[in-house]
């Protein structure tokens, strides 16, 4: 059915990161998803190139990698920012990995930016690599990756693992019946190990909807595969209550315990499949692996792995089922039990089991057990096996089946007679004729004609004395495997017991119809005792076991017989005991929970009779009648009317007449069981039909509550989306109305700008141009002044030729005239000197206000503004300074000119002489006066020039003009 698979390991390493913000108080996470599993790394500092440094690997077969890449399963790794104080967790970005990419070849690492990320500046990325690794070898050794060496062995043990190779098979050896695992000379022991599947439950909700349970050929049975051997059981047609019997198929193995545990742990899962024809509805696995890690001592008792496991549909149909509540899951109890074979055992039963099969595995059976409504009276007719209650478990069925094994290696352990079980289908065996390594047990009857046939009745009568504080609703289960049949026997409904107060049990009388040895009734009577389990049922948790009660069934064996007759008249002994025993806990043996009473009945109907057995496929035992309908009367004496003809005729009169009887009976017979068929087939339809109603309907209410979970988020994420729709809109608009507002003031302020600008410009370059006409007339009145003065040198000169011819009196009135003129030259100069003053404090203003504005735009104005306005500024600064230092220079050059003709005409006019009196006092007054203003006017002119702010005392004009104040002081303290 399931082919053996590889197993694979799908690594994906994460490495490191780039690109993050720095932030101490965080931690960094990196969640990977796949296939529904989460695996995540450990957090890491929240820094620029976080160091991960972490493996996360999934565990899958080669069939399942290659479905999840036909359905392109993705690999999404979520990286979170997690605050380690708050515990709170916020996504960062995420990556998506195709499932395609990954080979089994090592790649170099790639880095993967992160999608959706937080940090939509520094875009950070992840550095991944992605392996297909083998998981059934050990992985090649790499240089990057840590491994552990070996421990060194202890001193004075066995090092017997070392030597085996690093995988164990078992191999078939078909001339002895057995598996051998591990090489000859270590094998020294016989183990056989055992598979049991002993109920199931809810099967239907594995059946899909398409199918049809009444379907012809629709026969439904288990299969698994036991070291290589493909076993499965009877098939059966009811899924509502299967009806299939235990069975146990056995395998025997030759090895040691060292190896054999070894080889355990390499194996994988046991796979049991519900199939229906070819496909399989469901699959379970039971660890074998769990059988090498019990700590038990196989040779006093077995290791056993039991319970009730969930069969899981298939993965493509898992996919479209909804997930169903745990009362609706269904279960297969199965018990796997590994213990040590004993030669001596097939010694011991050679005479009574068939060499050819092993001595554990065929046992004496009896007909089931049956259940029993209480005051009925016992019957001693066959009985239908009871099948076991949904809520059951398979803890008592795994004891019984633990018990049997234990006692079986016993010679008294004959005597555990076990519930018949189903024939594998294995038609290759079979027609090969050999001796098979698997032994199934088999439905045959063999008993042995001095057994016994036994009632044993049992009635649990009250339970009370409860010491528990709190009220308990009380079951009572027990199984007996001697009395034919592992499954539990259950007290229903359910009582409530509370402390202080006693209850009697409903429905609490079972009796066992079984044939067996009267010494291995004894010998099992003595040493197995009947265990009686109380649970607690709850209505909205799992069953509690409350406690445990032994019924020590040797105290039967000692009481009274008392005699009767049986139904065919024969002399019949019955024993009977009633007792009290403890309820005492499992865990706490000495403490007493309550108290259980009970009456127990053994009954010996005499010996078995080989004509009242008779073997068939289903090994159920049916009773015949103690004599045949024809038979032949002892011979006598002939009297009237009884000749041999007369007798012959009368006979056969009769025996028509019986025949008729015996024929309407039959056809009676044979309707009645046609319609009870018909009525049974309809009641198991309508049951069938019932349970996929209500199967369809659990189906469609999950659907429902998820669609209707699934429509009330939609409509939460369509309100959310809408909201945050308009919240963005009112957001784009009032963003839009903004930068509008702000790029029309910009606008608008960079044209007032560029107006003021501009008059200003106009303004300057108007103050330019009168100061430039000025400058043009005051250079036009220098000219004519040198011009003037030229004139006045010639006249001089000509003067000084006359002086020699004309009179003192005409020269000095030539002098007064020219000082005349002089002072008048001079008015003219102080008064051009007063306007040009006047100027430079207008324009040391304009550079006031020019400052300002620079200051202004400085803060305002765009950078390249700046820029050009300050070279403006710096070429405006250049030209005022240049033309400010030539006006200072030309006037400085005038006033020495002036100051050395006033000097040269001083000391002419000391060598011409004292003038009159009257004109004495003039030009010493004049010269005063002129210089005390010149004083006035550089100081003036300094000052100003400081005031603009331009201008330090360090600047070669400010000097100058320093070193012309203190030559005018000079002079004029020399006046």
């Amino acid at each position: 059915m399931a082919a053996k698979t590889d197993q694979l390991l799908i690594v994906v390493s994460i490495l490191e990161g780039r690109h993050f913000p720095k932030s101490p108080r965080l931690s960094l996470v990196v969640q990977a998803s796949f296939d529904g599993e989460q695996l995540a790394t450990d957090p890491v500092e929240h820094r620029e190139q976080p160091q991960f440094s972490t493996e996360l690997a999934w565990e899958l077969d080669r069939r399942t990698l290659h479905q999840h890449r036909l359905q392109r399963t993705p690999i999404k790794l979520q990286c979170f920012a997690v605050d380690p104080v708050s515990k709170k967790k916020e996504s960062v970005g995420y990556i998506v990995l195709d499932l395609r990419s990954v080979q089994e070849v090592k790649q170099e690492p790639r880095w993967y930016p992160l999608l959706s990320s937080k940090y939509t500046k520094q875009k950070p990325s992840l550095l991944l690599s992605m392996l297909l690794e083998n998981d059934n070898k050990p992985s090649e050794p790499s240089p990057d990756r840590f491994k552990a060496k070996k421990a060194p062995p202890r001193q004075g043990s066995s090092s017997v693992t070392d030597l085996l190779p690093e995988k164990l098979e078992a191999i078939l050896i078909p001339d002895q019946g057995y598996h051998q695992v591990g090489p000859a000379d270590l094998c020294t022991d016989m183990f056989v190990l055992s598979v049991t599947v002993a109920f199931a439950t809810k099967l239907e909700q594995l059946v899909p909807s398409t199918m049809k349970l009444s379907a012809e050929g629709s026969e439904f049975f288990f299969y698994y595969s036991l070291l290589g051997n493909d076993i499965t059981s009877e098939p059966f047609h009811n899924l509502l209550s299967p009806d299939f019997e235990p069975e146990r198929a056995s395998v025997r193995i030759r090895s040691s315990k060292q190896i054999l545990k070894a080889f355990l742990s390499q194996q994988p899962s046991l796979q049991i499949h519900l199939c229906c024809g070819n496909h399989s509805l469901g699959s379970t696995d039971v660890s074998l692996s769990a059988l090498a890690g019990i700590s038990t001592d196989l040779d006093n008792k077995a290791a056993t792995v039991e319970g009730a496991f969930i069969l899981q549909p298939p993965k493509r149909v898992k996919q479209t089922l909804p997930a169903l509540p745990t009362d609706l899951q269904p279960t297969l109890g199965v018990a796997v039990t590994l213990r040590r074979e004993e030669v001596a055992l097939a010694e011991l039963s050679s005479g009574v089991l068939s060499p050819a099969v092993p001595p554990a595995e065929q046992r004496p059976r009896s007909s089931s057990p049956v259940h029993k409504p209480a005051g009925s009276p016992p019957h001693p007719g066959p009985r239908g096996p009871p099948l076991p209650p949904p809520s059951s478990h398979t803890e008592s069925e795994a004891e019984s089946l633990l018990d049997e094994l234990r006692h079986g290696r016993e010679p008294t352990g004959l005597a555990d007679l076990e519930a018949p079980a189903l024939l594998p289908r294995q038609p290759e065996a079979a027609a090969d004729g050999g001796m098979s390594s698997v032994s199934v047990s088999a439905p045959k009857v063999s008993i042995p004609p001095s057994a016994h046939h036994y009632c044993f009745s049992l009635d649990l009568r009250s339970l009370g004395n409860l010491s528990l504080p709190h009220p308990i609703a009380a079951t009572l289960r027990y199984s007996y495997q001697f009395f034919g049949s592992a499954a539990p026997i259950m007290t229903n409904p359910p009582v409530e017991l509370q402390r202080n107060m006693e209850v009697s049990l409903p429905q609490s009388y079972c009796a066992f119809d079984f044939a067996a040895l009267p010494q291995q009734l004894q010998e099992t009577f003595s040493r197995v005792p009947l265990v009686v389990e109380v649970w607690h049922r709850d209505t909205t948790s799992r069953d509690q076991l409350i406690g445990r009660a032994s019924i020590q069934l040797s105290q039967l064996l000692s009481t009274e017989k008392s005699r009767f007759l049986g139904s065919t008249g024969e002399q019949c002994w019955r024993q009977t005991h009633l007792d009290r025993i403890p309820v005492v806990q499992k865990h706490r043996p000495g403490e007493k929970v309550a108290e259980l009473g009970y009456m127990a009945t053994l009954e010996d109907l005499g010996l078995v009779k080989a004509t009242e057995v008779i073997v068939s496929d289903s090994s159920q035992v049916r009773e015949q009648p103690a004599a045949s309908s024809l038979h032949t009367a002892p011979l006598g004496p002939t009297v009237p009317r009884e000749t041999l003809e007369y007798r012959t005729a009368l006979e056969l009169e009769m025996w028509k007449e019986e025949q008729e009887d015996l024929f309407d009976d039959q056809l009676r017979k044979k309707e009645l069981s046609h319609m009870q068929a018909l009525a049974e087939e309809w009641r198991r339809r309508d049951r069938e039909r019932e349970a996929l109603v209500k199967k369809k309907e659990v189906e469609y209410n999950l659907l429902e509550e998820q669609l209707q979970k699934t429509l009330s988020d939609l409509e939460k994420r369509e309100k959310q989306l809408a909201e945050a729709e308009l919240e963005t809109q009112r957001l784009q608009r009032e963003l839009r109305a903004e930068h509008e507002l702000t790029q029309r003031e910009l606008q608008e302020s960079s044209r007032r700008l560029r107006q003021e600008c501009d008059h200003r410009v106009a303004l300057e370059r108007e103050k330019v141009r009168l100061m430039e006409e000025e400058r043009a007339r005051l250079l036009q009145q220098i000219a004519d002044g040198e011009s003037r003065y030229k004139q006045l040198e010639k006249e001089f000169q000509l003067f000084r030729e006359q002086q020699n011819i004309r009179p003192e009196f005409r020269l000095q009135s030539e002098i007064n005239l020219l000082t005349l003129e002089k002072v008048e030259l001079e008015r003219k100069l102080e008064s051009a000197t007063k306007s040009k003053l006047h100027y430079k404090q207008q324009w040391g203003r304009a550079l006031k206000e020019l400052a300002r504005f620079k200051q202004r735009e400085q803060e305002n104005a765009m950078t390249r503004l700046k820029k050009q306005q300050a070279e403006l500024e710096a070429m405006r600064l250049r030209y005022l300074a240049t033309e400010e230092k030539d006006a200072v220079r030309q006037d400085r050059q005038e006033l020495d000119s002036i100051k050395n003709e006033l000097n040269r005409l001083k000391q002419q006019d000391d060598r011409l002489g004292p003038t009159p009196s009257v004109l004495d006092p003039a030009p010493g007054l004049a010269l005063s006066e002129s210089a005390e203003e010149h004083l006035s006017r550089l100081l003036e002119e300094r000052d100003a020039l400081l005031r603009t702010g331009v201008y330090t005392h360090e600047d070669r004009i400010i000097a100058e003009l320093n070193r012309q104040i203190q030559e005018a002081m000079t002079d004029r303290g020399k006046l």
